[in-house]
């Protein structure tokens, strides 16, 4: 399917995707909010190790069907290959739903950021979010190394700075646990506000998925993809525990519930005014870093339903200098800025968290359906603990949809309503396809003249 891209991407930049893209906005905003669901120390930390574990599992059978299919388009492409097109096609009108929501909601945070260093009004934040999806798409346009090599460097200064606020929370902070209430139970407050934090949580670690979607352009993809997807998820999992812990020992649970941004707190508790504009900087940082990754993923699952003839065809150009699929960059980046004028934050991560869960599972269950329907393919690489690690994470993914519709049922529905939308659109646009082959023009080029 991804003939026509080169593979560029080695081990390095691999993992740079998966922990570029997971670490993002989520860390700085979401410990708050999970502080808040949970009630307790002990709770929150949990959150974070069980939604770590889960996210490895899930890490750990995806790659297996990753170096079965090692193409551009990812999950798209498992699922066209377990479940057959309608199902392939559901989870590409999702992600063109939710991809514009998740990268406008980065450069959203990261245009607040900028706006907080140089004193920028609401209007000129919104502009600086507009003018970073603009330079990251160019870089991508212009060739898939340079717009890896923006993830490498962002990845490594987001990560080293992070550590160094959780070291700097345990040299310099006043350990909270001295005028910390003592907890009622170890417990949460509600179970039901732990599943919700829980998808909070799923939300921080999303992204150890993406490097998938560009598997034809990753180098010795049967060695470099798992080593990449395992190994990114297991780093950032650690990463995330570790600055939580640093946060606790600095703030009080109530503290942290109370705050929109911890990591700001915690680095003016630590140094004052120096701390907040260290900390905006690293947003700043973080977010442009995940913003790259996003123009660099999502448009490679538009390419592969270009490709199949399940989205336009134009969309499945590649750039004959470049080698980049620059219409499908072009397409998620004016998207993007689309969204901004549209959504808060808030209601862009929401969309994009809960649709997804569903194909999670799919994709994750395509390691068994494809064992079964496909024994004769080679599989170099075969999921440790399999049955139990896949099924573990499919069931987690599932009982959290199930709370979600139980403590949030507007927003679930429509979310997943959005989805089901999608089943009109495959027919519709199947029948459009037929039409064009029988008019003698390829499926997808509707604005072609007649044969």
């Amino acid at each position: 399917m991804s003939e026509k891209l080169l593979r560029r991407l080695g081990l390095g930049s691999a993992i740079a995707v998966v922990m570029g893209s997971m670490i993002g906005s989520g860390i700085f905003r979401i410990p708050g909010a999970i502080a808040a669901y949970t009630g307790t120390v002990e709770a929150m930390m949990l959150v974070w190790v069980a939604g770590g574990l889960v996210t490895l599992c899930g890490a750990l059978a995806l790659a297996e069907v990753a170096v079965l299919f090692p193409k551009a388009g990812g999950i798209y492409v498992y699922l066209h290959e377990a479940y057959g097109r309608l199902t392939a096609f559901l989870f590409g009108w999702l992600i063109l739903i939710i991809s514009p929501a998740l990268n406008a909601a980065v450069a959203l945070v990261f245009g607040e950021y900028v706006g907080r260093l140089l004193s920028l009004t609401p209007s000129g934040a919104r502009l600086a979010a507009v003018a970073a999806i603009v330079i990251v798409a160019t870089s991508n346009y212009r060739s898939v190394r340079f717009g890896a090599a923006i993830l490498n460097i962002a990845t490594s200064v987001k990560v080293m700075a992070i550590l160094a606020l959780t070291v700097a929370a345990f040299v310099l902070g006043n350990d909270a646990t001295t005028h910390r209430p003592a907890a009622a139970g170890a417990g949460p407050a509600t179970w039901g506000g732990f599943g919700l934090a829980l998808v909070s949580a799923m939300f921080a670690y999303n992204g150890w998925q993406d490097v998938t979607n560009v598997g034809g352009e990753v180098r010795d993809p049967q060695r470099t993809l798992p080593r990449a997807i395992v190994g990114g998820t297991l780093g950032v999992m650690l990463v995330y525990i570790g600055v939580n812990a640093a946060y606790l020992h600095v703030l009080s649970i109530g503290e942290m519930a109370g705050s929109q941004l911890v990591a700001a707190d915690v680095a003016v508790r630590l140094l004052g005014r120096a701390g907040s504009a260290a900390i905006a900087a690293l947003v700043g940082v973080s977010t442009f870093g995940t913003l790259n990754g996003g123009v660099l993923v999502f448009p490679r699952v538009f390419f592969a339903m270009a490709e199949d003839g399940l989205f336009f065809r134009k969309v499945a150009a590649v750039h004959p200098r470049f080698r980049t699929p620059h219409v499908a960059i072009v397409l998620t980046a004016g998207m993007a800025i689309a969204y901004l004028s549209l959504r808060s934050f808030e209601q862009l991560i929401e969309i994009s968290i809960l649709g997804q869960l569903p194909f999670w599972v799919l994709g994750v269950g395509a390691v068994l359906v494809l064992r079964r329907t496909r024994p004769e393919l080679p599989r170099p690489y075969r999921t440790p603990g399999s049955p139990i690690v896949p099924l573990l994470f499919m069931v987690v993914m599932l009982a959290l949809l199930v709370n979600s519709f139980a403590e949030h049922l507007a927003s679930t529905a429509w979310t997943i309503g959005a989805v089901a939308v999608g089943i009109p659109v495959y027919f519709g646009w199947r029948r459009l396809s037929q039409t064009a082959v029988a008019r003698g023009l390829k499926p997808g080029n509707y604005d072609q003249k007649r044969a």
